[in-house]
């Protein structure tokens, strides 16, 4: 905890002296933030799903959730169009109590990613997040994709704090740690989608960062924890579309109850694996099970194709999740 000493005057009451009164408030250290990448419900005819979006805000947001990522991969955002990206950004921008981070541009053609990255801006959402792999081919050169960062940013509204997604598809895009201490000095940048998977890099990473406005979400459940006492910022990732909660406790209680942190982080690891089986279409019947009205359909994985054998690994672990709150997590 972070004490700090406040003083005040008072007049007493009975000879109009004036008293010297200290009050000690107690605050808690910055907490460290959950950003879950969020799905897109769909109907059963394919349409975007607004009554479900909004119950699964609402879940996000029950469960921990500090914030949104929204229109980024888990969102199907290679198969969304135009309209329904800037729909989507506006609704969640309107419907949530927490902010709303958005992505956006798909596109090849820089002029038309400015484009789309104007349009997702202009709903207000808190951030627009640049997809690292959208600002150039996958071999070009360093230059080229510095200098097609500047010419978008360039086009955007100065005054949108901005952030960078190492989306991995079509390819996954790493920033250099040179490239992040040139944007880490722009005070513009805010938030670090990190995919890397690698301990040992997030640490460099953090370096660079540090005492800078660019904060590092880590992607990666197995690196999570030890990111964390590195000084990541918080997570983003997958798994909070299944356990939001656990994750978020993770990240408040790790200082002050390692041995369990350490324990809990173990249990995640084991978990995320469920990702490799058939997400995000997983994920939806995850939260179904959880009571947000969601369908399966997906348009990019064949929602008929979840097989009983994923949907009983989902209830397992829906099984574990409750089990761990009730044990390991109790207070």
């Amino acid at each position: 905890m972070v004490y700090v000493v406040l003083y005040t005057k008072r007049s007493d009451v009975i000879d109009q002296s004036i008293v010297l009164e200290v009050i000690v408030v107690e605050f808690a250290r910055p907490t460290r933030e959950l950003w879950p990448v969020m799905l897109t419900p769909f109907t059963s005819s394919g349409d975007v799903d607004y009554d479900a979006l909004a119950r699964m805000v609402d879940w996000y947001e029950e469960n921990g959730s500090t914030g949104l990522f929204a229109i980024c991969q888990s969102s199907e955002v290679f198969y969304l169009s135009l309209q329904e990206r800037v729909r989507i950004a506006a609704f969640l921008k309107k419907r949530a109590h927490v902010p709303v981070i958005a992505s956006g541009h798909v596109s090849y053609a820089l002029e038309d990613q400015i484009d789309e990255l104007r349009r997702v801006s202009d709903t207000g959402v808190d951030a627009v997040i640049l997809i690292t792999n959208r600002l150039a081919e996958e071999h070009a050169a360093p230059e080229v994709w510095m200098d097609h960062l500047h010419q978008v940013t360039d086009a955007l509204d100065p005054a949108m704090p901005l952030g960078f997604y190492e989306c991995p598809y079509p390819y996954k895009r790493l920033l250099s740690l040179d490239e992040l201490r040139q944007v880490a000095a722009d005070p513009r940048y805010r938030f670090l989608k990190d995919t890397c998977c690698d301990l040992s890099l997030i640490q460099k990473r953090l370096q660079v960062l540090a005492d800078s406005s660019l904060g590092l979400y880590n992607a990666n459940t197995a690196t999570l924890l030890s990111s964390l006492r590195a000084g990541a910022a918080g997570f983003s990732g997958v798994m909070a579309n299944f356990h939001p909660e656990l994750y978020a406790w993770l990240l408040r209680h790790f200082e002050e109850q390692p041995e369990k942190a350490e324990t809990l982080q173990s249990i995640l690891t084991m978990a995320s694996l469920i990702e490799m089986h058939h997400y995000p279409v997983c994920a939806k019947y995850a939260m179904q099970r959880a009571g947000v009205p969601i369908d399966l359909y997906s348009r990019t994985r064949n929602h008929h194709e979840l097989t009983p054998l994923v949907c009983d690994e989902v209830d397992q672990l829906a099984r574990l999740t409750a089990y761990v709150k009730d044990t390991l997590l109790r207070d």
